[in-house]
């Protein structure tokens, strides 16, 4: 597979990503049940197999659950770890009895959910670590003091964000010493308004201009673009039949292009990520090893530019201004 690297660093990587999102299924307490650990490996060594060496991981993905999936794939596959990347993310608290979902930038906070994920995983290191969703009361030098003692201590090699726009990122800059060698986002054919300049931000159908300007800002300070839900949830390949307009006519020109590249649907819509120059990586969360190696056929795929555009008129339901 066609490898990227990470702006900053010397650490390459496959630029398709395996999201560890619903790796342990239930988001609840529960614990983790021994058929949804043995699936939850396989996926993980399917990925692997595909030629994927970028694991994408958040300290609370099924609370806790999906790290321990991994942690397992390594234990059964001696070499595994030290073949791979871990970019784990922090910074989100998941909402409890009588305490409110939120979003936590404090030192304490980065630090302890870095430690548990180290834990969980039984490994010494993260290589990245990104803030997951901007926090309303960060305080940037408590982020830049959880950014050096996670890196002196040898816990986190490098640094990024996730969901941030070009002034939220800046900000940060001023006070970290530490590079931004990443920014993931939601991205795909339906949710295309950052490639739309940020017309409306990464909220479908919120005017959020301070997000104009993202990919291009990512591309100026050698920010590696990473996307999640590449392809909608499954909506690019399977609209419903009160689905609108324009979901029915993007599959349908999917479907052509597959046919055309003699590829899956899947390959089709990631494929449609990868051309853009921004060097987007597509995270692939899919429980289903079948529909993991269908969609890096995407690697070979090179859309022609009549082509990514023919996809993307078609998924905003009319043409260019």
């Amino acid at each position: 597979m066609k490898t990227y690297t990470y702006p900053h660093t010397d650490i390459a990587v496959s630029r398709i990503v395996y999201g560890t999102w619903h790796l342990g299924v239930h988001w609840d307490r529960r614990e983790l049940s021994s058929e949804i650990m043995e699936h939850g490996v396989k996926l993980i060594e399917a990925a692997v197999e595909a030629g994927i060496t970028l694991i994408d991981l958040a300290d609370i993905y099924t609370r806790g659950k999906s790290d321990l999936i991994v942690a397992e794939a390594f234990k059964r596959n001696p070499g595994m770890r030290e073949s791979l990347t871990l970019q784990s993310k922090a910074g989100i608290i998941l909402p409890e009895e009588n305490s409110p979902g939120r979003y936590d930038f404090s030192y304490d906070n980065l630090v302890s959910s870095v430690e548990g994920s180290l834990q969980r995983l039984g490994t010494d290191r993260l290589e990245v670590l990104l803030l997951h969703r901007p926090d309303a009361l960060v305080e940037p030098e408590e982020v830049a003091r959880a950014f050096d003692h996670l890196q002196s201590s040898g816990k986190v090699l490098h640094f990024g964000v996730s969901n941030h726009t070009p002034m939220q990122m800046e900000l940060l800059k001023r006070y970290i010493d530490q590079p931004i060698v990443a920014n993931q986002i939601e991205i795909n054919l339906l949710h295309n308004e950052l490639i739309r300049d940020g017309i409306i931000a990464n909220t479908q159908g919120v005017n959020y201009t301070a997000a104009r300007g993202t990919l291009d800002y990512c591309r100026l300070n050698d920010i590696m673009v990473q996307a999640w839900s590449p392809v909608a949830g499954g909506r690019l390949f399977n609209p419903k039949d009160d689905a609108p307009d324009n979901e029915k006519a993007v599959a349908a020109e999917i479907v052509k292009l597959a046919e055309k590249y003699e590829t899956n649907v899947s390959a089709i819509a990631i494929a449609w990520l990868l051309r853009h120059p921004a060097g987007i990586m597509p995270i692939l969360g899919t429980m289903k090893p079948h529909r993991l190696a269908e969609s890096v056929e995407a690697d070979n795929i090179e859309l022609t530019h009549e082509e990514w555009y023919r996809l993307f008129e078609a998924a905003n339901g009319a043409g260019v201004p």
